[in-house]
């Protein structure tokens, strides 16, 4: 039985170190610098109201301070709270380098290695070009430093062991950064770019599978399990179901006023994005979102049909 035990014990072992070899590999190396000759922080502010930072960030509910972190996430696996990101040395991110930075955005690994629990949209962000990324850390840099301690997260058993986010990387994760495609137009590439990446629409519009992945087959067609339990609707061009009917007006206006065809107005997560992230977008970014969104194949979705546009 013994032999047995131990010649098991093995061929686990030998699994798990073939799939660590397989797995997903760091896009920056562990002692790599990213040099940026000139970072841009007036450039950083605009990615960093399109990145959505402040509103997840921050603990608006209890007054926090803006970037101290303490923003709390409901989801099915537990309660995340969002960390500091002030430029504070203990406690927020000011002892980073250019690498670390890069390597949490684009890898989802934190200075020592560890892995980042997907809360964190790296997913997405991953897509980000190295210089739009310098330049966000050149503008948080920028900002006040805060020495609020981070929160620990309130996870369900076994989601909060952090070596397994390795192996839900293997199943969901591609980094690296965002390819423009040359058979389209250098406005939908942009609108590509904001949608899948710096804006991250994917990680609220696109329902997830039971581990937290997102269903790529029905990207954008909405989800009864956003943010907080909330009803996120389709946004595709599906007529029925999605914004197939909507003018370029009309999607125009509910991301740079929120307000609705019907005469609404977007409430909830919608509203908070609205006010922190998309109404701040140059018209030329509203406008390649539009043609981008416009451009995507309807996705009819039962669940989507069944509710209203929040």
């Amino acid at each position: 039985m013994r032999k047995y035990l131990v010649s098991f014990a093995a061929a686990g072992l030998l699994g798990i170190a073939v799939l660590y070899t397989l797995g997903p590999k760091q896009t920056v190396g562990p002692n790599s610098f990213i040099n940026s000759p000139n970072p841009d922080p007036v450039r950083g502010k605009a990615l960093f109201d399109s990145a959505g930072c402040l509103a997840c960030h921050t603990d608006a509910k209890h007054k926090g301070k803006p970037l101290a972190g303490g923003h709390e996430f409901k989801t099915p696996f537990g309660n995340y709270y969002s960390p500091n990101i002030t430029p504070d040395k203990s406690n927020g991110i000011g002892a980073w380098s250019n690498a670390d930075f890069v390597r949490a955005i684009r890898d989802g690994l934190s200075p020592s290695g560890s892995h980042y629990f997907p809360i964190f949209p790296y997913p997405s962000y991953t897509g980000m070009a190295d210089k739009d990324i310098l330049d966000l850390k050149s503008y948080l840099f920028s900002r006040p430093p805060d020495s609020r301690e981070n929160r620990a997260h309130d996870i369900k058993f076994p989601f909060g062991w952090r070596f397994s986010v390795y192996f839900w990387k293997m199943m969901f994760f591609k980094p690296g950064a965002y390819q423009p495609d040359s058979a389209q137009s250098a406005k939908w590439n942009r609108g590509a770019y904001l949608v899948r990446h710096l804006t991250h629409c994917g990680e609220c519009h696109t329902p997830r599978n039971a581990l937290g992945g997102l269903d790529h087959s029905r990207e954008l067609a909405g989800t009864g399990e956003g943010p907080e339990g909330g009803i996120i609707p389709n946004i595709t061009p599906d007529n029925e179901t999605g914004i197939g009917q909507w003018s370029d007006d009309e999607i125009e206006d509910i991301l740079t006023t929120g307000g609705l065809p019907d005469g609404d107005f977007v409430g909830d997560t919608m509203a908070e994005v609205v006010e922190t992230t998309t109404e701040k977008l140059s018209p030329n970014d509203i406008a390649a979102i539009v043609l981008y969104l416009k451009s995507l194949p309807p996705i009819y979705h039962k669940f989507a049909a069944e509710t209203k546009f929040p």
